[in-house]
């Protein structure tokens, strides 16, 4: 008879391996330790003691602090290190599969003296590459992923027999998981400036007084609710990843000499890869439906826009399924009457 076992909420929690403390905490403080012992082994004969552990007391300070402490769940020699990286890195970025050019000088002729003046601008490199027509994400070297969108299950206004098959249908989908998948929440913003719209427009054709009235007097209160509140929209995606193996993931670790890293790939890796997800996301819609939980796959424009909102969510301007992927050309004429422009 098997027994059921209690798993942490926080799956991706580093194992503690000696003292409470994880590898890479241990190596932080082991390393700072050993460093100031051979120094004193060096310098014991002519640097007395209390004046070491002068100078080693900050040092060690600031190991422990950096081996320990965190901000918003991320350790501060994690955090330390990406400041570092990004103090490195160029400030300018731009979409080239090659390396970067300087500016002109037609364009930093004005430039100030004191100004960041002609440096080269570095390749912007996205972990996605590109969205294909079948909604597929492609993230390079690093593999493919499907984003669906799954309906939520009103838990507790369920019977405790209902509320037990739920649980096990969803049981049964994570025994039958076989790659990485993410259950994504996010929260955005909620803008009911065309559903107000759409009230006040066709209150007037509907067929009794009663039910225009009431139409307008829904507008007003949606009007008034999001003048008075910041109201918010949640939505679960299910993301499936799927990498292309050991081997292709390796050799998109190593420098891309100018070249993009989906490139690497082979067109049938490619494909098993599709196929695989494919298949995994059947066995999802499958599994989940008995649950109650409905996934729907996103298209290529919905999955694109899902992906602007997620990296740009304080923008005033929602994003579209109407997005332009990063390899398509902008054929689409402008409204701006350049004849009438002073």
């Amino acid at each position: 008879m098997t027994r059921p076992v209690r798993i942490p909420a926080d799956v991706d929690r580093p194992d503690r391996v000696l003292f409470g403390l994880t590898g890479r905490q241990l190596t932080i403080v082991t390393t700072t330790g050993l460093t100031l012992y051979v120094v004193w082994a060096l310098t014991q004969r002519f640097v007395p003691l209390p004046a070491f552990l002068v100078l080693a007391l900050p040092v060690a300070t600031c190991s422990i602090v950096l081996a320990l402490g965190q901000r918003d769940g991320v350790s501060l020699d994690r955090l330390l290190w990406a400041a570092l990286r990004q103090r490195l890195t160029p400030r300018r970025h731009v979409a080239t599969e090659g390396d970067g050019m300087a500016a002109p000088d037609w364009i930093t002729a004005n430039v100030e003296p004191g100004a960041d003046r002609g440096h080269a601008s570095s390749p912007l490199r996205l972990p996605v590459e590109d969205v294909m027509p079948t909604g597929v994400v492609d993230l390079g070297a690093d593999g493919l992923a499907l984003v669906a969108v799954a309906s939520t299950v009103n838990f507790a206004l369920r019977t405790p027999m209902e509320q037990q098959a739920v649980v096990a249908s969803f049981g049964r989908y994570l025994h039958s998981l076989t790659g990485s998948v993410q259950v994504l929440i996010r929260a955005h913003r909620l803008d009911l400036t065309d559903q107000i719209a759409e009230l006040r427009d066709t209150a007037g054709a509907l067929p009794h007084p009663a039910l225009e009235q009431a139409a307008r007097e829904h507008a007003d209160f949606l009007e008034h609710l999001g003048a008075g509140s910041e109201l918010l929209r949640r939505q679960v995606l299910l993301v499936l990843r799927e990498p292309f193996g050991i081997a292709q993931q390796t050799r998109g670790a190593l420098p891309m000499l100018g070249r993009r890293r989906g490139r690497q790939v082979g067109e049938g890796t490619r494909r098993a890869a599709e196929a695989r997800l494919v298949r995994r996301l059947s066995d999802a819609i499958e599994l989940l439906t008995s649950a109650g939980v409905v996934i729907t796959p996103l298209d290529a424009g919905q999955a694109t826009s899902v992906l602007a909102a997620a990296c740009n969510p304080d923008t005033l301007l929602p994003p579209s399924t109407g997005l332009a992927n990063a390899s398509e050309v902008i054929t689409t004429a402008s409204d701006y009457d350049w004849e009438q422009a002073p």
